[in-house]
């Protein structure tokens, strides 16, 4: 009875019931050093997509000169972030012919690696205090594409590493990157009929990690505002399932107003405003918004059915959310005051748990024919639907920032100490259906979100 895709049985006991980029970073000043502004916009080269996925960039990617182990570290999460992309394949260190280059590389040797693009980068430090500089080459022309230099505390050093790795994706892609981001999820332990479920968050590659809940009470279905600084998320605080709102910083938790019946499945509106979510109430559960400032609420669907998992499309003008109004669960659009319903999804099985894309041009989808559970898109009106991964059981798919990559939870059979039970773990693939990887967690995991970019 959360955000995840509702069995038929599932579906009849919620009837039943029914009836019955700030704080962290806040040093972070990003500067154009000497020698650096006036190359920064220099012609490069920008791979296409397409042939990286079968042929990925050489990339060459040295330790940083300068305070170590700062140099040494930054390159290293460089390295890992562009390889877990799947679109560019960073050249072993052992076929370096030159270390750390601290000024004009040479470019001969860089060429007889097979290198096309090459990273070098300088870091010195002053007490707490870091100040970095990154360049990329384009290799073949020996020239310089991109220079840029952060002054920041040493303590956010990983912080740098990625926002290097997204200009650099950017950079040779021509499209934003993703890896100056979190992923807040449920973290479960215990036995499968004691399930504790507790709130974590950590960057996106598995570093960071942290609790935000002490898993007292159970929490589902997180999801990011906007600013990234607040996560709504369901709680059954004493047992009363309520929607939630959660400050990341400080960990102060809030109820979404005092409304009446069960709330679920909430989700922030792109101008962080507002919270979609749906609510039971006499026998069906329906959509409604709810304004953060007043905490008023406006009913958007009145279907007498069952309607749960809303999303805003990325201009706010439409909301995607699955319904059994058919008879069985399929997954609807409507304009944003709940006009002109019309629904999409028309493939065999049920399908469930609708997220937009941040780029606007397909929606993601849990899909379940057949007993067996799947992964994909469509586009906006229904068409063009793909399947991406199937599976024993997954769910839940949420995009990264810039709509390449998604992730979503996936469980397996599983040997246990005690010779059986089941893994639950998060995964990421491209939306093309390749690259498909296991993203690290420190327990099991489910129900993920990804953040915006960091302020």
């Amino acid at each position: 009875m959360t955000d995840r895709l509702l069995t038929d049985r599932q579906f009849r006991a919620l009837e039943a019931l029914a009836c019955g980029r700030r704080s962290l970073m806040a040093g972070l000043a990003a500067v154009a050093a000497a020698g650096l502004s006036g190359t920064a916009r220099a012609q490069g080269p920008v791979i296409d997509i397409t042939r990286a996925r079968t042929d990925p960039m050489p990339i060459a990617i040295p330790d940083f000169a300068g305070a170590q182990p700062y140099g040494s570290q930054i390159a290293q999460v460089i390295t890992a972030n562009l390889a877990r992309s799947g679109l560019f394949r960073p050249i072993d260190r052992r076929a370096f012919l030159q270390e750390a280059p601290d000024a004009t590389p040479r470019f001969a040797d860089w060429r007889a690696i097979g290198a096309q693009a090459l990273v070098t980068g300088k870091v010195e430090q002053q007490g707490e205090r870091l100040r970095v500089e990154f360049r990329l080459w384009d290799v073949l022309p020996g020239v310089q594409i991109q220079g840029t230099a952060f002054t920041t505390n040493a303590a956010n050093w990983r912080r740098i590493a990625h926002i290097c790795s997204d200009a650099i994706y950017e950079r040779l892609l021509g499209e934003k990157g993703y890896f100056d981001t979190r992923i807040v999820y449920v973290a479960e332990s215990g036995p499968r009929d004691r399930r504790v479920r507790r709130l974590a968050i950590m960057d996106q590659d598995g570093e960071n990690h942290r609790f935000l809940t002490d898993g007292q009470w159970m929490a589902l279905s997180p999801r990011f505002h906007p600013s990234v600084n607040q996560v709504a998320f369901m709680s059954f605080f004493r047992n009363e399932p309520r929607v939630y709102l959660l400050d990341v910083d400080s960990g102060r938790q809030s109820l979404l107003g005092n409304f009446p019946g069960m709330t679920l499945s909430p989700r922030f509106s792109p101008d962080g405003n507002a919270v979609l979510l749906s609510a039971i109430r006499g026998g069906n559960a329906n959509i409604y918004l709810v304004d953060l400032r007043s905490r008023q609420e406006r009913q958007l669907t009145s279907s007498g059915a069952i309607d749960v998992s809303p999303c805003f499309s990325p201009d706010g003008q439409q909301i995607v959310f699955n319904s059994d109004r058919g008879g069985n669960q399929q997954l609807y659009v409507m304009n944003a005051d709940g006009s002109n319903v019309r629904r999409i999804s028309f493939g065999q099985g049920r399908y469930a748990t609708p997220v937009w894309s941040p780029r606007g041009d397909l929606i993601a989808f849990t899909r379940i024919a057949g007993g067996t559970f799947a992964i994909g898109v469509m586009r906006p009106d229904g068409s063009g639907e793909r399947i991406l991964s199937e599976g024993w059981s997954m769910e839940g798919p949420t995009f990264a920032p810039n709509g390449r990559v998604l992730a979503y939870w996936r469980e397996t059979p599983a040997r246990d100490a005690r010779g059986s039970g089941y893994s639950t773990r998060l995964a990421s693939i491209d939306i093309t259906g390749f690259n498909e990887r296991v993203l690290p967690t420190p327990t099991d995991a489910s129900d993920p979100a990804w953040s915006p970019l960091l302020p």
